[in-house]
């Protein structure tokens, strides 16, 4: 029996206190929890802050109230480094005050969809958390520059910090930021929708260890401001423009010339873009393993063929705007720049060409004749590309590390080719659709014939 009445149980008498702690260490919340229940000696060990140094409520519960999170800071104190509060919309600024003032050595706070936060929390944030080097503020949609200048003033530390869809941050709010925080290796500001040239402007005035850029769906920056980023941040490796329609190859060129480590590019729905302007960035930056090219209708295959010669080490041409895999490479792009270590997570090896109908068989070719369609391909998307025919899913049998192939709408590939290719490569899934044929009208018929979908619907 491993509990005794007096509650000292055998594990409890033959080892100490320290190795305990340590072996509770490794437990996640829902064991530390369970852990608590067994006895009072447990109870004490389990709800130790030592052992509440990262906490995660995403996986665990997200309809926390407040009290939780106060709790929780008065439990861990100054243990807590990392704190993961992603969609508990029930914790207020209140709360964030109280966690603020007890978990002050806090580094990585996240608080993605906490909606009923507003500038107070960011002043307490900047008034305690001195320490802090990411924090993640999506959709907090009550966020305004006056947050921004608090955490400028108070978090210098900072080098990750996301405001996608905090809509309320205007270029102000940006000079007020890169002003204090000069540090920052990270900054996503997706759906930042008021954010004009002059905010990048700021950026490149002062944050020169910029890695990771995110800038999706902010419809007023345009070449301009490209261009600024590029002459001041020359360790850029990822950066997103996807939305940002009003950019054209002089994006591209100051891409080429002044960021040679770039590895991330999502430029979907950029459809001035052409082949001039991928060709230059291509023989530039060597290191490009990911592009989204969704919508990109003006490249042919001439854009495919210089990546393919100069880009080894490609691995995504990919639509979909896929934004927490985004956010996710992005991340490590950070962190690896942080510490002069590569990216712990890999990077699917992916291309996309959705909706570039100007790209043929002659293409695909190219692609997969490189050695980067031989050894790195995993998943290609090609869904509206109405020039693809049959013959680029043989050209495509020489990628053999294919693992998803996309083909919505490829009005000119076959079920046959799609088994002859599948017959050579067969773990590769294949999406695609084939339109209902409608029936011939029978002749001497009454009425118009409906195909089996309409007739459905």
């Amino acid at each position: 029996m491993v509990f005794s009445n007096n509650d000292e149980g055998l594990i409890n008498k033959k080892l100490p206190k320290e190795l305990l702690l340590r072996i509770f260490s490794f437990l996640d919340i829902v064991t530390l929890c369970r852990c608590a229940q067994i006895s009072k000696a447990w109870n004490i060990l389990a709800l130790d802050g030592s052992n509440w140094q990262r906490i995660d409520l995403f996986n665990f519960q997200t309809d926390v109230e407040g009290r939780v999170v106060e709790n929780i800071s008065k439990r861990c104190g100054g243990f807590l480094r990392k704190l993961s509060l992603r969609g508990c919309i029930g914790v207020g600024d209140s709360s964030l005050k109280t966690f603020a003032q007890n978990c002050r050595n806090i580094e990585h706070l996240n608080l993605n969809g906490c909606t009923k936060i507003t500038d107070s929390t960011c002043y307490s944030l900047s008034r305690f958390c001195a320490k802090l080097k990411h924090l993640d503020l999506t959709s907090c949609v009550s966020i305004t520059n006056s947050s921004l200048k608090g955490i400028s003033e108070g978090c210098r530390n900072l080098e990750y910090l996301n405001l996608s869809w905090c809509d309320q941050i205007t270029k102000d709010g940006i000079e007020a930021l890169v002003r204090g925080c000069r540090g920052l290796k990270a900054l996503l500001l997706r759906g930042c929708t008021q954010l004009e040239d002059e905010a990048l402007k700021h950026i490149q005035n002062y944050c020169h260890e910029l890695v990771s850029l995110n800038l999706q769906s902010c419809p007023r920056i345009t070449d301009e401001g490209v261009v600024q980023i590029c002459r001041g941040c020359h360790r850029l490796q990822a950066l997103c423009l996807s939305g940002c329609s009003n950019l054209t190859d002089t994006s591209l060129t100051a891409l080429a010339l002044n960021c040679p480590r770039l590895q991330i590019l999502e430029a979907a729905r950029c459809s001035h873009l052409t082949d001039a302007g991928f060709t230059l960035l291509a023989r530039n930056c060597h290191d490009l393993e990911k592009m989204d090219l969704e919508e990109c209708v003006l490249i042919t295959d001439s854009t495919l063929i210089q990546l393919s010669i100069h880009c080894p080490n490609l691995q995504a041409l990919r639509g979909r705007e896929r934004d927490r895999e985004l956010e996710t490479l992005m991340r490590e792009k950070h962190q690896s720049a942080a510490s002069c270590t590569p990216p712990t997570g890999d990077v699917p090896a992916t291309k996309s060409l959705s909706h570039c109908e100007l790209i043929t068989d002659d293409g695909i070719l190219h692609l997969s004749n490189s050695s980067c369609g031989h050894e790195r391909l995993q998943v290609l998307e090609l869904d509206n590309c109405l020039l693809i025919t049959d013959v680029a899913l043989e050209h495509l049998e020489h990628c053999r590390g294919l693992e998803r192939l996309e083909l919505y709408d490829c009005q000119q590939v076959t079920r046959a080719g799609i088994k002859r290719m599948r017959a050579q490569l067969p773990h590769v899934k294949v999406h695609a659709y084939f339109a209902p044929v409608t029936p011939p009208t029978a002749v001497g018929g009454s009425g118009h014939r409906l195909c089996r979908c309409c007739v459905i619907l």
